[in-house]
């Protein structure tokens, strides 16, 4: 397989923002131009917890960005550094979800304007060649001068104890090529971001309130006298976390089974004073002796081996010390297969169909996350033997085709652009599972689901789904947890 990449340079990219405020009187956690008497109440500092997220189509399969800084300047003129060292982010794994990045503790202010230095940045598309059907991942980085944006609404107000900024990448924005399998082919690359404030609430819910859900890492340290533990996560994000008595624990009995180089799969509500609590602490596969892990979607899952490949969009562990290989081969003869415990219909089975993942109905564009304990590579053909295998939450970006009911759900059936994943890698051959119409996808909604869109749900609507995706019986049908709006296709 030929891999098609842009010739990639390393320039600093400073990226600026200034605001001009209109006279709208503030309030705690809003955004708005203050008075003067509004400003002299904001005395002190606030917790202030900056989010990663994106909105995306299904376009890309991974999205970095590696910054620098990243400031904020009040509308007297201070400035306050967000991000004093630099830090790598991968954006499409949080399209319409959101995990930490930093906390720090910033100058109660009005916050008018907002500048980034970006170090580097690339993207990947994966696409099937035109002459030959081979399965082609091309990565795209700067081409030429680089430029970039990022976009406060309003200006923001920073207040009260805690809040979080939501670091939201708008994808569409700032990618274009004209192909994926190309050398050479026409693209830019202009990083634009949102950035808006997050209310906490004492009981987060979602992402917008301050509920971050699947956050993946391994555990770096224990502390069992205060039930707290330390999370890298695979973009080398260093997190403190606790544990309370209402800590759900999937796979492991309890917080006392947890020890470093664990790989856990964490919720966790952001707390009025900071800090992160735990809400669900899963771990996939609690041998840690020579453990590297791979999440991002199959590829392909051959039919004469039982051997699938994979795009690791995030890779961490023995084998993956930091690098990110981009396609693996993967046994998974010997495999342990499960479903992420992130949502409690699939562990009552309360949704109207039967949600199973196992080896004969798994399908390319499904989103893995692959524990294996390999040393080196397999020879003939070259692979890596999975431990585990598990189905993980993934966003799909659709349009609303039909509107039905079964039971106590809401239904969704939900049209993909010819060139997401899942469509576009279905055609290939050689193949164990056969998707009956891998273009739609039935999405199931009940009152547990998150509904964080703005239009109404209805034919025409377009949306992104998070949840988990099942092949049942060659018809794709979604476990949702979430609602986001769409990205125009």
């Amino acid at each position: 397989m030929k891999t098609a990449s842009l010739l990639l340079s390393r320039p600093s990219l400073t990226v600026h923002l200034i605001l001009v405020c209109t006279l709208v009187l503030a309030v705690a956690f809003t955004t708005g131009c203050g008075s003067a008497s509004t400003t002299s109440a904001l005395k002190g500092n606030t917790s202030v917890t900056l989010l990663p997220s994106s909105t995306a189509n299904d376009q890309l399969s991974q999205f970095t960005v590696t910054f620098s800084s990243i400031t904020l300047t009040s509308q007297s003129g201070k400035t306050v550094s967000l991000l004093a060292a630099g830090q790598n982010a991968e954006f499409i794994h949080l399209n319409g979800t959101a995990e930490p990045l930093v906390t720090v503790s910033v100058p109660q202010d009005i916050y008018t304007s907002a500048a980034a230095t970006i170090a580097y940045s690339t993207f990947t598309c994966i696409s099937l060649l035109p002459s030959s059907g081979g399965l082609q991942t091309s990565e795209f980085g700067p081409n030429g001068a680089l430029s970039a944006t990022l976009t406060l609404p309003s200006p923001i107000t920073i207040t009260g104890t805690a809040m979080g900024l939501s670091l939201d990448l708008q994808v569409s924005q700032s990618a274009t090529f004209s192909n994926c399998y190309e050398p050479g082919a026409a693209s830019t690359l202009t990083p634009t971001f949102n950035l808006s404030p997050v209310v906490l609430a004492s009981q987060p819910t979602n992402v917008g309130n301050g509920k971050v859900n699947g956050i993946d890492g391994l555990i770096s340290s224990v502390s069992t006298g205060d039930n707290g533990f330390s999370l890298v996560t695979a973009d080398g994000i260093t997190l403190s976390v606790n544990a309370s008595g209402s800590t759900v624990y999937q796979v492991i009995p309890g917080f006392s089974s947890l020890v470093v180089g664990m790989p856990v799969d964490m919720d966790a509500a952001i707390q009025p004073d900071g800090s992160l609590l735990a809400t669900r602490v899963a771990v996939e596969d609690a041998d840690i002796t020579n453990l590297s892990i791979l999440d991002g979607p199959l590829l392909a899952v051959f039919s004469y081996d039982p051997v699938l490949f994979m795009f690791g969009r995030e890779e961490q562990g023995y084998l993956f010390p930091g690098v990110i290989y981009g396609g693996t081969n993967i046994s998974f003869g010997n495999a342990t297969f499960q479903t992420s415990g992130q949502f409690s219909n699939t562990q009552i089975q309360s949704l109207p169909f039967t949600a199973s993942f196992d080896a004969a109905n798994m399908f390319a564009g499904q989103n893995a996350y692959i524990t294996t304990h390999a040393t080196t590579l397999s020879p003939d053909p070259t692979y890596y033997a999975a431990t585990t295998v598990t189905l993980m939450p993934q966003t799909i970006n659709g349009t609303v085709s039909a509107v039905s009911t079964s039971g106590n759900f809401t239904t969704y059936t939900v049209t993909l652009a010819a060139y997401d994943l899942i469509p576009s890698l279905a055609a290939q051959s050689g193949q164990t599972t056969v998707l009956t119409n891998p273009s739609s996808v039935v999405v199931y909604v009940d009152s547990n689901t998150q509904l964080l869109n703005s239009p109404a749900l209805s034919v025409g609507s377009v949306l992104r789904f998070n949840g988990l995706l099942f092949n049942d019986a060659g018809t794709l049908r979604m476990d949702c947890g979430q609602l986001n709006d769409g990205v125009a296709e």
